[in-house]
């Protein structure tokens, strides 16, 4: 039987403009993590992945390629013993959403980390960088009009914690948000949903499936097998045609399994 807490220790994720303190709060949790014994900790970020900031932020496909690399850098690295701390922009909502959707299917707690900066500071810490390290003011201010708030009203980005640059970390509440809190539900997945209807359906009925609002149009039985191997059909063609439309996911799995079945 599942136990009602997490099988995977948890996912931090930091979000920010550029240069608001993201990479030093991480350097905190870290250090306050290890000090205390609690757990080892995996960071996953630009950095760590050698991203050349300019290029890539300065080109749509390369930066989707780069968001679609740490979701599954962190997909690999979530397990029973290590904290995975997140440090990168995550500045779209649907990309935390996705990283939402990934910790319900894994059954990993999660918190959001808001580095709360005005794009003045962000720009004066920016041009203190490095040259090689800076980003130039053209991608700085492109990403600071693109940045989307995270709001603890979304189950997505809750729970959330708002740092200003001089608040002191807030550790033993990061603690129990992470290690004392149960993992979100998983959803009722669409097999699950399909497999089930099939027993009291017959060929020509219309399936409900959760999430989505167009229907399943059932021509044939369909076996767990068959319905997989959609499943990992869908997820590599979304990986090439990203949507950034959250809502819409769930019925563009419909139309992909209604044309996959006939």
């Amino acid at each position: 039987m599942r136990s009602a807490f997490s099988v995977n220790m948890p996912l931090v994720i930091l979000c920010g403009f550029p240069c608001s303190g993201k990479s030093q709060r991480v350097q905190e949790l870290q250090e306050q993590l290890l000090q205390t014994g609690t757990r080892k900790v995996q960071v996953v970020g630009d950095e760590v992945l050698g991203v050349d900031r300019n290029s890539v932020y300065a080109d749509s496909r390369k930066e989707k390629e780069l968001r679609g690399a740490l979701r599954a850098e962190v997909e690999r690295k979530l397990n029973k013993e290590d904290v995975v701390i997140l440090d990168s922009l995550n500045y779209i909502k649907g990309y935390r959403y996705e990283l939402y959707c990934l910790i319900k299917h894994t059954q990993t707690p999660h918190c959001l980390i808001h580095c709360l900066t005005s794009p003045e500071v962000s720009s004066e810490w920016n041009n203190k960088r490095q040259p090689e390290n800076q980003y130039s003011q053209e991608i700085f201010d492109a990403l600071v009009k693109r940045f989307e708030a995270p709001d603890s009203r979304n189950r997505w980005d809750s729970p959330l914690f708002s740092l200003q640059k001089d608040d002191p970390l807030p550790f033993e509440d990061l603690c129990n948000a992470i290690f004392h809190r149960k993992a979100p539900p998983p959803n009722q997945s669409t097999q699950t949903a399909l497999l089930n209807a099939q027993k009291t359906s017959v060929p020509g009925d219309l399936i409900v499936v959760p999430g989505a609002n167009e229907k399943i149009e059932l021509t044939r039985n369909l076996g767990m097998a068959e319905l997989q191997k959609a499943r990992r059909q869908f997820i590599s063609y979304t990986k090439m045609h990203p949507n950034e439309n959250i809502s819409q996911v769930a019925n563009m799995f419909v139309q992909y399994l209604n044309k996959s079945i006939h």
